[in-house]
């Protein structure tokens, strides 16, 4: 790699942040006339001024306001990663980033059994709804709910997910309009989330006609959605994974046997760089055989 000297790069965005070599002299401990060397010895190896040096002041050139978002990010990035490596050797705790809805519905029921294997390893999770960026979250392992291809990075499948299917509360199976057969949803409410659920790709086939698949009550998280419809305030299509534990206890029931499956499944995913470190092995292992323990026939129907 062609790389100027770190000191020289610390010196120039302290300065531009700044736009004075003295309150950046200040911030890094040294003498003005060293910020001042610094960056004269980093302009002449890129051949580029980076700064126009006017009477009282400096401000960037061009080139500098442009080399500063590089050098801005470079630098994050590097402070980042080195305090995670700090504080894995002070034993810092294992960071397992995840959607908020697969924490809540599988992984945090499951995680006094990890403690009980693991006592003396600390865990902690992030239950984000938004795509980790390794390289500038203090993120170890992610659990991601998708195709499995991420470029870059060692992704496992986990659980072979997206299995589709209706499930409500179950008392919707009396009352004043009882759920015996597809049609009769046309006198419920449906509840949708926002992964990539679709009520008109189930309804289409079940060959369901004269219900619009887009009303209802929309919710942004899968985890709420369960909860409306144990709550009999719908029906939601339910994910098999998330909803296996509700069905096993009798908190849901599925009231027909159409299913739908997807296109997505849930992945251990990490940098390969990482791939020896003894807590993400263990983690992993863990997912794995909690993966293989079946919460009850949570595809059964409620005549079954």
């Amino acid at each position: 790699m062609k790389l100027p000297p770190l000191n020289s790069l610390r010196a120039f965005e302290a300065a531009a942040r700044h736009l004075s070599f003295s309150k950046a002299a200040e911030e890094l401990y040294v003498t003005p006339a060293a910020v001042s060397h610094q960056i004269k010895g980093l302009e002449e190896w890129l051949g580029v001024p980076l700064f126009k040096r006017l009477n009282r002041t400096v401000i960037l050139t061009e080139i500098g306001q442009t080399y500063l978002i590089t050098v801005r990010e470079s630098l994050e990035m590097l402070s980042a990663g080195t305090e995670r490596i700090l504080k894995r050797e002070a034993g810092g705790a294992l960071t397992v980033s995840t959607l908020p809805s697969f924490a809540a519905r599988w992984l945090l029921p499951r995680l006094s059994r990890f403690r009980d294997k693991y006592p003396d390893m600390d865990v902690r999770i992030s239950a984000v709804d938004h795509l980790t960026d390794f390289a500038r979250d203090d993120v170890d392992l992610v659990i991601r709910y998708g195709s499995g291809n991420y470029p870059g990075l060692h992704s496992e499948l986990l659980l072979n997910e997206d299995i589709m299917f209706p499930v409500c509360s179950p008392s919707l199976l009396e009352g004043r309009n009882p759920l015996r057969t597809p049609q009769d949803l046309v006198h419920h409410t449906l509840l949708h989330d926002d992964m990539r659920v679709d009520w008109a790709a189930w309804l289409a086939a079940a060959g369901i006609e004269g219900i619009d698949p887009k009303k209802g009550v929309t919710y942004n998280d899968s985890s709420m959605l369960l909860m409306a419809a144990m709550a009999g305030q719908g029906v939601a299509l339910g994910r098999s994974t998330l909803a296996a534990e509700d069905l096993a206890a009798g908190r849901l029931v599925k009231p027909f046997d159409m299913e739908l499956r997807g296109n997505y499944s849930y992945y251990i995913v990490y940098p390969p760089e990482r791939g020896s470190d003894p807590n993400i092995q263990a983690f992993s292992e863990w997912l794995f055989e909690e993966a293989q323990i079946n919460p009850g026939r949570y595809m059964s129907t409620p005549d079954e």
